[in-house]
Formats: C-alpha cells, structure tokens, sequence
C-alpha cells in the first residue's frame, strides 16, 4: 500500500477567507462555567416555584451541545477539505463541550444527585427532543467524503442548531436574568450565546460560500431541502415548548422568541427569512445587558465573571476519598 502524503495546515498564507478571524475571535472569548459564581444563585432557588421548567430546559440544552461535540462540529471538520476551516471546527468543538459542561456545574450547584439522574432520564425519554437530536445528528452521519452537497447540508444543520434550536432552551434563563432572578446562572447562558454567535455565523459563512460553487438547479433544491427541514424543526420546537413550558404559561412568548432566531439563522445561510416580524419580549432581548451582566459582546467576560483561583497540585490533590460524596 502506497504512502499517503500528508499537508500541514499552513497559518502563515491564508487559504480561508476570515478563518483566522473566527479563530481569533473564540480563543478571546475562552471561559469555564466553574469561574462563576452560580452558588449565589441558590438562595432565589430553593423558592423557585417553576425549577422543573428550568431543570429541564438546561438538560435540552445538554443534549443538544453533546450532539454538537461528538457528532457536529467533528463531522464537519473531518469532511471539510480545507485545513483552517477544519481548525476552526475542531476550536468551535471544544467550545461546545464546555457548553455542555457548564449545564452540569449548574445542576451540580442547584440541584440534588438524584435531581440530576432523573433529568437526564427525562432527556432520553423526551420525544420532542429525541426528535431533532436524531434529525440533526442523522444529517452529520449522512456526510460522505467529497460529497459537498453532503457536507452544506451538515453546515446547514450546524446553523439550524446552534443558531435556532437553542433558543427554546436559552429564552428561560434570559428572561428570569433580565429581571434580576438567578441572575449568575443567566451569566453562563450570556457567555453561551455569544459562542453561538459565532458558530452560527462562521459556520453559516462557509456554508454560503460552498453554496456558490453549486449549480443553480442545484441551489434551488437545497433551498427546498433546507426551509423544508427548518419547518419540520419548527413543528417540532412548538411541541417541545408547549411541553417544557407549560406551567409557566410563557409558551407564546417563548415561540415568539424562537420564530425570531429562525430568521436569525437563514440569514447566517444566506437565506430569506421565513417567519413575519413580530414583537419579541424585550426582558429577553435585553436581560443579558441589564445592570447584572454588563458585558461587550465580542471583548471581555460577563460582570459576575470572575478568573478562578487555581489551587497548587498536591498528594492531598489526589486522596479521593472524601470526593463525590452525595448530597
């Protein structure tokens, strides 16, 4: 068998129209959930009358940046042909995992062990979220080498997810935030939203830019394919909302804000919008600036965000024993 030869990625002579500048922009953007103060949060939580909605909307979330992680941003990184793009994928993964990671450091904060197992049950159970995690996640397994109407419609997804999908999930946070209430917890949500930010645009970028290279017949299936998915994603967020939100009665709200985000995310593809205009709850669209997260969105950290203090390794690092206990 003949040797392969393989291509280093080359930073010193650009091949990815603004490659570097999404790398730049999320490695400026690092953070870890541990660096925030969640636990001054747990005095408003033990009053919460609705934690079931709000357990639930962050194990949605859970699943969905897991789905992101593992299959999503990895997928799309190994099927994409140029070097930088997949540098930025596999940046835009890594990201993802710490999303992923910080719905447990809240539940971890909040919540009891057995709280915690019987949410992620409810994750496994739930249909409406079952159904778009494997709508979207069959999409990424659907990639096949050199195929690139294989590897848009994976970028598609990304878009759909990340800029779209998440919203049903991010609203709850942002609207309590805004008004003051389990105002840190809705700090890791703000520094969520600003990677997704990212992501969707970037991965919305070279999306259009392989759509170029496509025929116009061609193009116009994938258009037909792509708002065909987005409504059937939609029908299906409507479902999930009613069903997550429903003792809170701010599904129509809630709907509202996602119709919102759908537009949101054809427009990263290069798309019409889909949805009309309408008004979208202004605590939601302004709760991440209020006086409790003052934040710039594409520079510095939250205000309730603050560097960890590492503590030195020691022998007493690695005794174990008094680890994991229950709560």
């Amino acid at each position: 068998m003949p040797n392969l030869t393989y291509e280093a990625v080359n930073w010193n002579k650009p091949t990815s129209e603004l490659a570097q500048v999404f790398w730049d922009q999320q490695w400026k953007q690092i953070w870890f959930p541990e660096e925030i103060a969640v636990s001054k949060d747990v005095k408003q939580w033990q009053s919460f009358e609705h934690q079931d909605t709000y357990k639930k909307v962050f194990a949605g979330l859970t699943l969905l940046d897991t789905v992101q992680t593992n299959i999503g941003m990895n997928h799309i990184a190994a099927y994409a042909t140029d070097l930088q793009e997949k540098a930025v994928f596999t940046v835009f993964a890594a990201f993802e995992a710490i999303h992923a990671k910080s719905y447990s450091y809240i539940f971890t904060t909040l919540c009891t062990n057995t709280e915690i197992d019987e949410l992620f049950e409810w994750v496994k159970k739930n249909e409406y979220l079952q159904y778009k995690a494997n709508k979207i996640g069959d999409i990424y397994n659907n990639i096949e080498e050199g195929n690139s109407e294989s590897l848009w419609k994976a970028m598609f997804s990304s878009v759909m997810l990340e800029s779209f999908l998440f919203y049903s999930g991010f609203f709850y946070p942002l609207y309590l935030g805004g008004q003051g209430f389990l105002r840190n917890s809705a700090e890791v949500i703000s520094l969520i939203l600003r990677d997704e930010s990212i992501h969707g645009v970037a991965v919305g970028f070279f999306a259009q830019n392989l759509f170029k290279h496509f025929s116009r017949k061609k193009q116009d299936e994938l258009k037909a394919w792509g708002y065909e998915l987005l409504l059937d994603l939609y029908q299906n967020e409507m479902k999930y909302t009613d069903d997550v939100y429903a003792e809170t009665g701010l599904s129509p709200e809630v709907k509202a804000y996602v119709r919102y985000n759908a537009n949101k995310a054809l427009m990263n593809v290069g798309f019409e919008s889909m949805f009309p205009d309408e008004e979208v709850n202004p605590i939601v669209m302004n709760g991440i600036r209020n006086e409790g997260s003052t934040y710039d969105f594409f520079s510095q950290k939250g205000s309730t965000y603050a560097k960890a203090k590492v503590t030195p390794i020691t022998d007493e690092t690695f005794n174990f024993s008094r680890k994991g206990e229950s709560k």
